[in-house]
């Protein structure tokens, strides 16, 4: 299940992309346009800026902006970066792997199909991009 940041962040890139040939957005005219609460929002972009998605510029003009184009932005990047893993079980992830406790993984059948619902799911999520979603 995507969590309120995630969702408040894909929100908050959709009108990015929607006006960006406006130029720097600010982050209060992202809040009030889509309902976010600004400190929440605030943390999100940051964190989508330390991600390398989305840069800033101070003063006049200034606001934040895409670092690359939406279409470049896949959705499954700003998910890991919000979110961590995608997959629903840590030893089935392939960025944030962990061996599970008491399991025998070659002889794991619940693991056998949480590969292939993460496989399945990342065919889409690595397909996607913000410029998709508009």
């Amino acid at each position: 299940m995507l969590s309120k940041k995630t969702q408040y962040a894909f929100k908050a890139l959709m009108y990015m992309a929607q006006v960006e040939k406006d130029g720097p957005i600010l982050i209060a005219e992202i809040a009030r346009k889509k309902k976010i609460p600004l400190k929440f929002l605030e943390n999100i972009l940051l964190e989508l800026k330390k991600g390398e998605v989305l840069d800033s510029k101070k003063g006049k003009g200034g606001g934040y902006f895409f670092k690359e184009a939406p279409s470049k932005i896949h959705l499954a990047k700003v998910m890991r970066l919000l979110d961590g893993p995608i997959a629903l079980l840590p030893c089935v992830s392939l960025n944030f792997y962990e061996r599970c406790k008491n399991c025998d993984e070659k002889n794991c059948g619940l693991r056998d199909t949480l590969i292939m619902a993460r496989d399945a799911t990342l065919r889409i999520l690595e397909k996607k991009t913000v410029a998709d979603l508009v």
